[in-house]
């Protein structure tokens, strides 16, 4: 009786020890992915503070292209306004943004004076480091949503993330094929 006891203690607390370590090792994962979404979210933060500067520059230049400067604008102050934590959402506008961005430098080659002009070439390579920073922040990000998915979604740890309530979370991509295509631009 006191060995068949002991023997189911021990088996208890080997089942409690490994419920333990799969819910640990999910805990680990979603803070991994919410931390490498945070890295996503100051790049963007940094690109959405570098446009504007960026758009006054090009006023001085290009006043009759109005349109594309009231794009960027318009495309930066929706991506703004999606919340944090909708990342389906994020990326939609964030690659609309992209692509405005594409057909404001393009702008830039149709006016000499301003692609000469020091401030719009900094910033022009500020954006450029940027956008190279979100692209590592974004594989950085979707290889910890990897990590978190295969453990929601595997055998026996699906059954813990289901029990205390841990989801699968999207990755951070261009859905839209138009949003991969590089701009027509003509003038």
């Amino acid at each position: 009786m006191l060995t068949t006891l002991i023997v189911l203690i021990v088996i208890i607390g080997a089942i409690a020890g490994f419920v333990i370590s799969l819910y640990n090792a999910l805990v680990r994962a979603r803070q991994t992915a919410e931390e490498a979404w945070s890295g996503i979210d100051v790049q963007l933060k940094r690109r959405a503070d570098l446009i504007p500067n960026l758009v006054e520059t090009v006023k001085g230049y290009a006043s009759h292209e109005r349109g594309t400067l009231e794009e960027v604008v318009e495309k930066r102050n929706k991506a703004q306004s999606i919340a944090a934590n909708d990342v389906t959402g994020r990326a939609q506008a964030e690659g609309e943004l992209t692509q405005a961005l594409g057909r404001l430098f393009a702008l830039s080659e149709a006016y000499p004076d301003l692609k000469a002009n020091q401030n719009f070439a900094d910033l022009q390579a500020s954006l450029e480091k940027t956008e190279s920073e979100i692209q590592m922040a974004r594989r950085y990000y979707n290889g910890a949503t990897r990590e978190l998915n295969v453990k929601v979604e595997s055998f026996p740890s699906n059954i813990v993330a289901g029990q205390f309530g841990f989801e699968k979370r999207d990755y951070f991509e261009i859905d839209e094929p138009a949003d991969r295509a590089v701009p027509n631009v003509s003038f």
